[in-house]
């Protein structure tokens, strides 16, 4: 089978991670040049990884005869114009959440991708973790009946320094973190999100309001089918990298995380009384990796991709209405386009 050439845009954590599944991990992808601002940085990676071509940005690595597709893992305000770029350059593109960060660009991107005949895939792994995709067979096979409440924990380890947040170069924590539990409620719960209504605080770390952002978010959720559902989001839980989604049915539950027997248990920077995950990469290590596999075999047979540019842009709406909410301190209707408060 031919393998298919990728170019990776921005070769920072996240990027540098899928560059290297791609390099070593992928069978029918070769990882033929990767890009950064930082070129420094680009030709470590490239060296590091067996590549000789390393570009200061993505118009010169789409020079690159064979690049078939592109890896955009840039910082989150960059992801609407790479992929209007690569697009219009006639690459199939891997996309990293979200999609933009407005959902004029979402759809001004998407409108590119379609004109230019190209595919796009959109970067929710948790899809491809093996215990969210026995989840889902679960509930596709009617084990817990109707889905009925929706209730998700994404908690980071530690925050972002603070230059992150200066640099405006990411969106806030419902873009850049609830984001992947927008995806997961929609596509577990089999249905679509009507309405929101978040709260906040910045308590911790309270400088981080000088630049719009917030340390935790609670979001309520309704959905078109009348079920209902709560996600909590926060950026420095200090003691670990905590993940756990629960979906309650009419005849029971599928929880995905840790369950234990009743007892105390203490979680704390200093210590904690039973074991969590250190980061998100070694958390979802597999999914990745089988993400990036799904990509490229997709390309390479011709399919469009499981996780649609239209899957990132609903993903982006629910996030958008979110953080309406937040700053309205009200509940917000969930469109495709602009949200509107609820009544």
């Amino acid at each position: 089978m031919k393998r298919l050439g990728v170019g990776v845009l921005g070769v920072g954590e996240m990027g540098l991670r899928h560059a290297e599944n791609l390099a070593s991990r992928v069978p029918h992808a070769r990882l033929v040049a990767v890009a950064d601002a930082n070129l420094e940085r680009a030709r470590k990676v490239a060296k590091k990884l067996g590549t000789d071509r390393a570009y200061p940005g993505l118009d010169e690595m789409l020079g690159s005869e064979d690049v078939d597709a592109v890896v955009i893992a840039t910082p989150d305000k960059f992801h609407a114009s790479a992929v209007r770029c690569a697009a219009q350059a006639g690459k199939d593109i891997f996309c990293e959440k979200p999609l933009a960060l407005s959902l004029t660009d979402a759809h001004n991107l998407l409108e590119a991708v379609e004109s230019a005949g190209v595919r796009l895939q959109v970067g929710f792994m948790r899809r491809y973790d093996p215990a969210y995709a026995s989840a889902m067979k679960r509930i596709e096979a009617g084990e817990i009946g109707t889905p009925v409440v929706f209730k998700s924990v994404g908690r980071d380890k530690e925050p972002p320094p603070l230059s992150a947040y200066q640099s405006g170069l990411n969106g806030t924590l419902f873009y850049t973190n609830t984001i992947h539990d927008f995806d997961l409620a929609r596509w577990l719960m089999c249905d679509e999100v009507s309405e929101v209504h978040s709260f906040t605080t910045s308590l911790g770390r309270p400088e981080v309001t000088e630049f719009g952002d917030v340390v935790a978010g609670i979001v309520n959720l309704k959905f078109y089918g009348h079920a209902i559902g709560n996600i909590e989001s926060h950026a420095q839980a200090m003691y670990g990298y905590d993940v756990r989604t629960e979906i309650v049915g009419s005849t029971g539950s599928i929880f995905i995380g840790s369950l234990t027997q009743n007892r105390v248990t203490s979680l704390s920077a200093q210590g904690s009384t039973r074991m969590v995950a250190d980061h998100f990469l070694s958390t979802f290590a597999e999914a990745y990796e089988a993400e990036m596999r799904d990509f490229v075999d997709c390309m390479l047979e011709d399919r469009m991709p499981s996780v649609s540019g239209a899957d990132g842009l609903r993903a982006l709406a629910i996030a958008v209405a979110a953080d309406e909410s937040r700053l309205r301190g009200n509940p917000v209707k969930v469109l495709s386009g602009t949200p509107v408060a609820a009544p």
